[in-house]
């Protein structure tokens, strides 16, 4: 048995009983070795003044690490009677001490009695001890001016005290301590190195670090390894990380639990699971899978990286589970939107009697958010208010989140009154919970409110306001937020400066997007799938296709959202070429692929005529959502395959997979496309009846075209008839048409009398009109449609087509002849016509024969 545990079983008889100083002072020492700070420091308490100087500085490390000021201030009480409050080493320790226990006033007191006296003036560990106290109070300032006095006072600083600088001072500073280290010779010191490496980083100058760390004479040094992986991972470049990390493996280096943690926090920022299960060998090997620290970044990093199933056996291993581990599975389901997951983690916390803390509330809190669970929500902040942690502003955020995305704006409003100090957290999170639930008037009053309170807004609430007039389609109000964001300074900050580009798209200004875009200092992925989608939105499909190669070349990896955009692009166009050598792309690199993606490309080749690659890619889908069945059907639909479409349809039923107004509308435009009306009728009826989905326009539209084109046109009128919405002018051209088809000019022009009415300034409406007159010989009728046209000055838009070759699309339009090859074009088609001309002659020759 340990001499600490027999001695900690009968502490309470050495109360009344006598101790040698020796024995007391040597088991007091002891107590302390083994962790055992408490009672080391009751022992002491039998008998105080016995205690030697010797074991004061043991003593006071033992407050320091059970942070009870009490103990400290009877330690001190105790060296002033017995006389040594003079020996440096022990005021040292107690001035650190008062620093770590949060009594700074009381550290300074003890420097400032001791400072003038001979033995200290000159001890560079004692002006060191208050210098940490200084900036660990966040006191840089009066921190500075110790610094300069202890120069003053002739005491040069060490290692130390230049480490301690480094450590809070910025780049310009940093380097003149660079100087000052090089000029007097601190050559090779592990700590001073390993402080200015972690200096430049913080400042994110990667080169000058890079520099540092190149020319180490000994690189066995774990620690600079730690701060190199974490400062290349701070600063965005995860890659290097994971490089060091296993450059790191073939030095003699022994690793210890901040290499993996750092490590594994790269991988999840890079969403690199494979190298982290490899980090996830290595430190199972070298016996670190029991480190409280390292399991919860590993957790961390197989949540980030959306392998919850992994994070849970981590989870599930881990036998003495910290708060900690449980807020990082907590967080883990939350981030992956497994909310009812995350509750029932909650709830087996709470069974096992571990008190949650701030972050465990503002994650139940948000899962509450994202599912709209008002109850929960009201529960948990029910809850709060029993505990000191609810006024917490990381809480009281959350809770105004979840009130404002639950839909109760009243309940979040009272909260954000209610808090004392609304700093920008509260505000952003009242200003994004209306935006998310499409309250863009109410997110806008609130940054008026933020603004008049003299709160400045961050990059997140600026993108917030500036979506707000995204949805409410007001380009003039967000002309005025794009002047706030030029006088605020966050014009370079790339998410504000997206968010105004996704803003200009939208509102039809592709002109001001782009040159915001090109303006933009540093561009990231979200940036340039921003610029992209606006060239597709706004009509410039060639454009957002060039785009896709250039991202490649400025060594951005294109993600999911990238290709879905190109490739809607494509679809625009139907550039087959682009579309295969993206789908080429995408195997190459091997870009992870989801659902949006795959529609995507299904959608591509269909719109591009090749039903048969559509259909490859639809039946290897590891899943399906409706989108997918409804993109099949719609691409059966169009190539004129209506039993396929049924047959589809009915395959989708037995699937589990429930229609949507997307899936009637294919199916019926299918019927309509292979003259099925009485199916056509059939699916309509169905929708309501059997599937409860109400019909849209877009699906009355369908059903007029339907029996026009079967010459139902008496069917299609009283359709219309009884239209419970006002028929718009899809609806009336629609009927003009089948009536132009079938000649019948009395509700052709009843049609047309309707569609006027609705569109009387669209020039393509008149020429059905006119058509329809001049096939049924009424040339008058057609003269004064003509005569009208002219008057308004109404032309139609010529129609167009295209063609690709060579990766080139060339767009024909009616009547244009401004193309270089224009008489080529009409010379071939000349020719082609005398040889169809011969061919069909020769043909009724032989038959006459």
């Amino acid at each position: 048995m340990r001499p600490t545990l027999r001695l900690s079983r009968q502490l309470s008889n050495y109360e009344s009983s006598h101790l040698s100083p020796a024995l007391l002072n040597s088991s007091i020492k002891a107590f302390i070795q083994q962790g055992q700070y408490t009672k080391a420091l009751q022992l002491y308490s039998v008998s105080p003044l016995t205690a030697t100087k010797f074991t004061f500085p043991s003593l006071l490390k033992a407050s320091t690490f059970v942070s009870n000021l009490t103990y400290g201030k009877t330690l001190h009480s105790t060296i002033i009677q017995l006389g040594l409050q003079f020996d440096p080493f022990i005021t040292t320790s107690l001035i650190n001490m008062y620093v770590k226990c949060g009594s700074f006033s009381n550290a300074v007191n003890v420097f400032e009695k001791m400072v003038d006296t001979e033995v200290f003036v000159e001890d560079v560990t004692f002006w060191n001890s208050l210098l940490d106290g200084f900036f660990k109070f966040g006191l840089i300032k009066e921190g500075l001016a110790h610094f300069y006095r202890m120069r003053a006072s002739g005491v040069l600083p060490d290692a130390y005290s230049l480490s301690i600088l480094l450590s809070v001072l910025g780049y310009e500073e940093g380097k003149q301590i660079h100087g000052y280290i090089v000029r007097n010779v601190f050559k090779s010191d592990p700590f001073l190195e390993t402080a200015l490496i972690d200096m430049y980083l913080s400042c994110s100058r990667i080169m000058e670090a890079w520099c540092i760390f190149d020319h180490l004479e000994d690189t066995s040094n774990v620690v600079v390894w730690n701060v190199m992986i974490g400062g290349f991972f701070e600063n965005g470049l995860w890659e290097w990380s994971l490089k060091l990390y296993s450059l790191v493996k073939c030095e003699n280096v022994k690793l210890v639990s901040e290499s993996f943690t750092c490590t594994l926090s790269a991988c999840g920022y890079g969403d690199v699971v494979g190298f982290g299960r490899q980090v996830h060998c290595d430190l199972i090997k070298l016996g670190f899978e029991n480190n409280p620290f390292v399991y919860t970044s590993l957790l961390t990093m197989y949540g980030k990286c959306q392998f919850v199933e992994d994070a849970e056996k981590v989870f599930y291993q881990v036998l003495d589970k910290g708060i900690e581990v449980w807020n990082a599975m907590i967080s883990a389901f939350a981030c992956n939107g497994y909310s009812y997951a995350a509750f029932e983690v909650y709830n087996k916390m709470r069974y096992n009697v571990i008190t949650p803390d701030s972050f465990t509330m503002s994650n139940v809190l948000s899962c509450s958010s994202m599912i709209g669970i008002y109850n929960v929500g009201r529960s948990v902040h029910a809850e709060l208010v029993k505990r000191p942690i609810e006024s917490s502003a990381s809480v009281q955020s959350a809770l105004v989140t979840m009130y404002c995305k639950c839909g109760s704006a009243y309940d979040g409003n009272s909260l954000l009154g209610a808090m004392r100090e609304k700093d920008v957290v509260a505000w952003g999170s009242m200003i994004s919970g209306f935006c998310q639930n499409r309250k863009f008037k109410e997110a806008l009053d609130y940054f008026r409110g933020m603004d008049a309170d003299g709160v400045r807004p961050d990059s997140d609430i600026m993108s917030s306001v500036i979506n707000a007039c995204t949805g409410l389609e007001n380009v003039d109000l967000g002309c005025m937020i794009h002047g706030y964001v030029i006088k605020s300074g966050l014009k370079a900050d790339v998410f504000v400066a997206t968010s105004l580009v996704d803003m200009y798209s939208k509102c039809g200004f592709p002109d001001m997007a782009e040159n915001l875009f090109f303006d933009m200092p540093h561009k990231n992925l979200v940036a340039w799938n921003s610029i992209m989608s606006c060239y597709c939105r706004n009509g410039l499909p060639d454009q957002s296709i060039k785009l896709f190669s250039i991202i490649v070349q400025h060594d951005f990896c294109p993600d999911s959202v990238s290709v879905t955009t190109v490739l809607a692009a494509v679809s625009s166009i139907a550039a087959l070429l682009n579309g295969k050598i993206i789908h080429g792309y995408l195997i190459r690199v091997e870009v992870q692929s989801d659902i949006q993606l795959e529609n995507a490309l299904i959608d591509m080749y269909i719109k591009c005529g090749f039903l048969k690659y559509a259909e490859y890619i639809f039946q290897n889908m590891s899943q399906k959502d409706v989108v997918s069945w409804n993109c099949m059907l719609a691409g059966y639909g169009s190539h004129g395959d209506c039993l396929r479409a049924l047959s589809l349809f009915d395959e989708m039923k037995n699937c589990g997979i429930t229609p949507d107004d997307v899936t009637f509308l294919s199916l019926i435009s299918s019927c309509n496309h292979a003259g099925l009306v009485d199916e056509g009728q059939y699916i309509f009826q169905s929708m309501t009846v059997e599937h409860g989905i109400e019909p849209k326009m877009e699906h009355y539209v369908n059903i007029v075209d339907l029996l026009g084109r079967a010459g139902r046109l008496d069917d299609a009128y009283n359709f219309v008839k009884i239209m419970p919405m006002e028929p718009n002018r899809s609806v009336w051209l629609s009927l003009l048409c089948a009536c132009r088809a079938y000649s019948n000019v009395e509700l052709g022009e009843l049609a047309a009398h309707n569609l006027l009415k609705v569109e009387p300034s669209r020039g393509s409406n008149y020429v059905q009109l006119l058509h329809l007159y001049g096939e049924a010989g009424l040339r008058d009728k057609a003269a004064n449609i003509r005569a009208t046209m002219k008057e308004r000055g109404l032309k139609k838009n010529p129609g167009c087509s295209w063609i690709e070759l060579r990766n080139k699309v060339d767009v024909f339009f009616s009547g244009d002849s401004s193309s270089l090859r224009t008489m080529e074009i009409y010379e071939i088609l000349h020719s082609l016509g005398r040889n169809m001309e011969k061919k069909e002659g020769d043909y009724e020759i032989e038959i006459f024969l």
